[in-house]
């Protein structure tokens, strides 16, 4: 493997892989907030769901990381 391209895929991977998840929590986060605002009684319920949300959502931008360190690692000859 040409140490250039592992280094340019590892890149790629964190990069595109971290703009998808920082998107998709940016719109959960405003829809949440502007569901609890349409209705303050179910807010702990949103609230909940948005958290779940949060956290699978990190989970994707965890696994590019980690594919990222892995390519870097192939980069660097270990």
């Amino acid at each position: 493997m040409e140490v250039g391209l592992a280094w340019l895929g590892a890149g790629l991977a964190i990069g595109l892989g971290a703009l998808g998840p920082g998107i998709g929590i940016g719109m959960l986060v405003a829809k949440s907030v502007e569901g609890m605002a349409r209705q303050p009684e179910a807010a702990g319920l949103i609230r909940t769901a948005m958290f779940i949300g949060i956290a699978f959502a990190e989970a994707v931008s965890l696994y590019a990381l980690v594919i990222a360190f892995i390519l870097s690692g192939k980069a660097a000859g270990h």
